[in-house]
């Protein structure tokens, strides 16, 4: 059995629709995920990028490219009422429960499905009711522990979301999802020199 890092922010509708197609995608692989929030605007902030909604038309393009692929698969999505929210609350609620699929799936539902404020008030203390968090999703614990999980993930070369390692490698984005696939089952590509080759370091023009 493979052991999956499941790298989220759930501010991306790339990351929830990987975490819905997850199952269905690796259906007939032995396989087991642990799901790791993370802030993705750390990663912007390391990488020195913008995000796809700090860009007028790539934001326009991404909520028409997430939606057309939501309902292409038969995923129920919705745009939140604020979009990009701060998804700061919802990070360190999932990471204060010990984030299963079942609470992962729970904070990108709360914040994908209805058109609400993700960050509503009223939304977000019956959500933490029901999940019932085993430490304070507030506590300076959870706050260090995310922000740790964010540098390392950083540190250890992700720099978007979704993003899935396995063994050291990263597979980024829910188009990668049968790329992933394919390393599971041992799809020989992977044990060849392309893998590093095409990683490696080149000549090229860079801007100034």
């Amino acid at each position: 059995m493979k052991r999956l890092v499941f790298h989220f922010d759930v501010v991306s509708p790339f990351a929830y629709l990987a975490f819905e197609r997850l199952p269905q995608v690796l259906k007939g692989c032995s396989y087991e995920v642990e799901y790791r929030p993370l802030l993705f605007a750390g990663l912007l902030q390391h990488w020195g990028q913008k995000g796809p909604a700090e860009i007028e038309p790539k934001r326009a393009w991404t909520f028409r490219h997430v939606h057309w692929l939501a309902q292409q698969d038969g995923i129920a999505l919705d745009t939140p009422a604020v979009h990009p929210f701060n998804p700061l609350a919802l990070l360190r609620l999932a990471l204060a429960c010990g984030p299963n699929r079942r609470i992962v799936e729970a904070v990108f539902r709360h914040a994908w499905i209805g058109g609400h404020d993700a960050n509503d008030a009223q939304r977000l203390a019956e959500l933490a009711t029901a999940l019932a968090p085993r430490r304070d999703p507030a506590g300076e614990e959870v706050k260090a522990e995310l922000r740790r999980l964010t540098e390392e993930a950083a540190q250890a070369g992700v720099f978007g979301v979704p993003t899935l390692t396995m063994e050291g490698r990263h597979f980024w984005g829910l188009d990668a999802l049968p790329m992933l696939r394919d390393a599971l089952l041992g799809g020989a590509w992977f044990d060849g020199p392309a893998w590093n080759r095409e990683g490696a370091p080149r000549a090229g023009v860079r801007r100034r």
